[in-house]
């Protein structure tokens, strides 16, 4: 029973974290149509991946393109790096998905 509530409350951690994101990521893409100058630099960054099973990468991949702003872009073939393309590019943007994302869907299948 102990890990039916951990699961349960990992997927329920998870699709909070997606709203969350969501919510901020369109008000930032609502900014960016509204004043084109504020998007200082839009870039595609490598993602170093802790996830190794089809399943991990592919809800990690669907979580990033499906939060607006960011698509995932290429795994590549070794499935150590997620290619993602981001509209608003910063320092912390490969560790805002590997501390956000990657690590929550670790949690959620393992």
């Amino acid at each position: 029973m102990n890990l039916v509530w951990q699961r349960t409350r990992a997927w329920a951690v998870l699709a909070g974290l997606f709203v969350r994101e969501l919510a901020f990521s369109v008000n930032d893409v609502i900014k960016a149509v509204l004043h084109p100058a504020r998007v200082q630099r839009s870039g595609i960054v490598a993602v170093p991946l802790a996830l190794r099973s089809d399943t991990g990468i592919a809800l990690l991949a669907n979580l990033v393109t499906l939060t607006p702003g960011t698509t995932s872009l290429h795994v590549c073939p070794r499935r150590r790096v997620l290619y993602v393309h981001v509209m608003n590019l910063s320092d912390d943007t490969v560790a805002q998905i590997q501390s956000g994302f990657e690590r929550r869907v670790k949690e959620t299948l393992e």
